[in-house]
């Protein structure tokens, strides 16, 4: 799925999702748990702020500078005492 990402760029752009969109929902990044890279891609593993995690794969080489959602994890849910 293609969605909307806004990144930190520091020393290089698009260095870090800090934000993403998925339609018109936006999602802020509160923790980037995990990031690697493929042949051509990289991939950022991260928790936003409803605490769920999601898997962002950037595409800096298609038209566009394309981002996908690779994957969605629901927060497991806490036991109340």
């Amino acid at each position: 799925m293609r969605i909307r990402v806004e990144c930190y760029a520091g020393y290089k752009s698009d260095q870090r999702p800090v934000r993403f969109y998925l339609g018109k929902r936006k999602f802020e990044v509160e923790e980037v748990l995990e990031q690697w890279y493929g042949p051509e891609d990289t991939y950022f593993r991260v928790r936003a702020q409803d605490g769920h995690l999601y898997i962002l794969r950037h595409h800096p080489h298609a038209p566009a500078d394309a981002w996908t959602l690779e994957s969605f994890r629901r927060a497991p849910a806490t036991a109340s005492q």
